[in-house]
Formats: structure tokens, C-alpha cells, sequence
């Protein structure tokens, strides 16, 4: 099992984050919450025409035939600036999902749509039920039992429900399965939703190390600026030891994640326990950044007016997404707790 990057991957991750962190303020991001959409159709036509969007879609619909290694670093990037657009769950869960479809004019024609920008699909899972950016698709993909169903958006079948992070739009969503939607089914439409939660999570954990990477820059910058007895703070050793233990959780999760999309990409047997050890790490570590940012601001680390709060409140969103801790947990559990389970160092990365 070799997931180094490759120089390719490198240079097209530095070149998103320069993107990003230009375009995605958080200035911009408060702004937007001002707004009805809460979304930038400017900014979503710029992640289009720089291949973003159509990663994974096969090229054969017009996309770049990519796969989650090769996405991995940029949905860190999207997570280091809180991005609001729906990127990461586009390319890693919808992208995917539609491609894996048995071969059809419906999929192909959604899937072009998607890579030329001319449309956008939101997905409902059974373990994530609150659509997200359901109010922007054009159309949903909806699980129903073990069936995949393709419906046509309308807004007066959704309902917003509210978040911590004013940048997620969640809905929940009425419909009713109907055998013209129906895209797939039985063991073919088990396994799609159990692909399409995989990578679900295996974004939501790719996000929080951007996140937790941003949350100890914010940190560090604050404690070096903020004086106490003519010191800047970050020089005390208290405030050190917070930070130093955050950077230590964070590097130790990214191993997982690389391992994750990996995994995913290569059809690897234990992907999903994988995926479930990514995202209870990098969670975790989001976590911490976050509590531990926030104790070194000191009182100002609650307020509106301070940046840290972006963060967090993405990183407490995020941890419940595609799938709670119990879930990845238990997996875990089930894998290592196993008589004959093959664990231990020996067994870290054989494929």
C-alpha cells in the first residue's frame, strides 16, 4: 500500500489553497450569511471552470476521471477555509455515486450537467437524512429502503432545518419513491449507499484537518499578538502545551485519511473500517483545536466578532455528519476486536 503523493497532486493542492484562502474570507463567509441562498453562484462558476467540480466525474461525461486520492488534499483545503459551497460532498459522494449507476442516458446526462456547471445534484442518506444545499440542487439523490432515486428538486417539498454553522443549508425533504425515479436496487443499491456513506465520511475527515490546521494558525496568531506582563502569551508554557497537543492529535490523524482515500480509490476489502478510523481521528483532533483555540482566546473565543467561531462551529457540524461517532466506532470495534483480526504494526498498510 503506497498512498505518497505524487509532485502532480502537490502542486494542484498548493495551487487550490492559494485559490482559496484569496476567494473564501471570512469576510465573504459572513457575508453570505446575510444572503437568501447563502451560496455564490460566482464563486461556484470559478471551482467549475478550474475542474473542480468534475474531478470524478469520468471524462467520458466531460470530467476529469479523477478519484479520492487525488481529491483528498483539496477537500483538506475546502475544510482550511470553511468553504460553504458544497464542494467536497459534489465530488466525493455525488460524483461517484451517479458514476458507479448502471449505464444510462439519465446518468450520463446528470453526470455531464454536473462537470460543465450546468447543474447540481444534493444527496439524502439514511445516516445524514438533512439534505445539504438541498435548496440550490437541481435534483436529489434520495435513498429509499436499499434503492437510489433520482428526483426532481422542488422547494416546496423541503423544509430548512437550522445548524450551528450558519454557512451549512440543511433541509429535510417529503417525496414519496416512485419506479420512474429509481435508478437502482436490491444488493446493487446496498452497496451504493454504503459507497456513497464511505465517502461521505471519508470528506467530512479530509475537512477537519484543514479545519484543525486553521483553528492552530488562528491560535498561534492570536497568543503571539496578545500580550500578558509585557509577553506575548503563546510564550507561556500553558498556552504552548494546549496548541503543541493539538498539532500532535492532527499529525497523527492524516495518516488514516491519506490510508482512507486510498482504500476507497482501490476498492481496498477493509475501506470502510478505514474510513471509520479517518473520521473518528481527524474529528477528534478538529475537536480539540477547537476547544483548546478557543480556551487561548480566552473569553473573546465565544464571540461573534472572533473568526475562531467559523471554525468550530464547522468542526461540531461536521462531526455528525455521514455517519456519529457510535457508527464508526462500532465498526472499528467489530474489525480489531475480531479472533483473527489482522492488526498490529505489521498489518498497518498491507493492501
Amino acid at each position: 500500500m503506497d498512498f505518497t503523493f505524487t509532485e502532480d497532486q502537490l502542486l494542484f493542492q498548493e495551487s487550490v489553497r492559494d485559490f482559496l484562502v484569496n476567494e473564501v474570507t471570512t469576510e465573504s463567509i459572513r457575508a453570505l450569511w446575510e444572503t437568501k441562498t447563502g451560496r455564490s453562484d460566482e464563486l461556484w462558476q470559478q471551482l467549475v471552470e478550474m475542474g473542480l467540480v468534475g474531478m470524478t466525474v469520468p471524462e467520458a461525461q466531460g470530467g476529469l476521471g479523477m478519484n479520492a486520492v487525488d481529491f483528498v488534499l483539496l477537500a483538506q483545503e475546502c475544510g482550511y477555509v470553511a468553504l460553504p459551497e458544497n464542494l467536497v460532498e459534489t465530488v466525493l459522494v455525488v460524483a461517484p455515486l451517479l458514476a458507479a449507476l448502471p449505464e444510462s442516458d439519465v446518468r450520463n446526462e446528470w453526470l455531464q450537467k454536473m462537470a460543465a456547471g450546468e447543474a447540481r445534484i444534493a444527496v439524502g442518506h439514511s445516516r445524514n437524512p438533512l439534505v445539504s444545499d438541498a435548496h440550490t440542487a437541481d435534483a436529489w439523490l434520495l435513498q429509499h429502503n436499499d434503492e437510489v432515486h433520482l428526483v426532481k428538486a422542488r422547494k416546496k417539498n423541503m423544509r430548512r432545518n437550522e445548524s450551528v454553522d450558519p454557512s451549512r443549508r440543511l433541509h429535510s425533504i417529503e417525496w414519496a419513491p416512485k419506479p420512474a425515479t429509481c435508478l437502482a436496487k436490491g444488493p446493487a443499491g446496498k452497496a451504493l449507499w454504503m459507497q456513497a456513506l464511505n465517502y461521505g465520511a471519508l470528506g467530512v475527515a479530509a475537512q477537519s484537518l484543514g479545519l484543525a490546521q486553521r483553528m492552530i494558525d488562528l491560535s498561534v496568531k492570536y497568543t503571539s499578538e496578545r500580550q500578558q506582563f509585557g509577553k506575548p502569551i503563546g510564550s507561556f508554557q500553558a498556552v504552548k502545551h494546549h496548541m503543541a497537543n493539538v498539532a500532535v492529535q492532527l499529525e497523527y490523524a492524516k495518516a488514516p485519511v491519506y490510508r482512507a482515500a486510498w482504500s476507497l480509490a482501490n476498492n481496498h476489502r477493509h475501506a470502510g473500517v478505514h474510513v471509520s478510523h479517518a473520521k473518528i481521528a481527524a474529528t477528534e483532533a478538529a475537536l480539540l483545536a477547537a476547544r483548546n483555540g478557543i480556551q487561548v482566546h480566552g473569553a473573546m473565543g465565544y464571540t461573534w466578532e472572533v473568526d475562531m467561531h467559523i471554525f468550530a462551529k464547522r468542526a461540531w457540524a461536521l462531526d455528525g455528519a455521514w455517519g456519529d461517532r457510535a457508527f464508526h466506532k462500532t465498526r472499528v470495534a467489530k474489525f480489531v476486536l475480531k479472533d483473527n483480526a489482522l492488526i498490529g504494526a505489521s498489518n498497518t498498510f498491507v493492501a
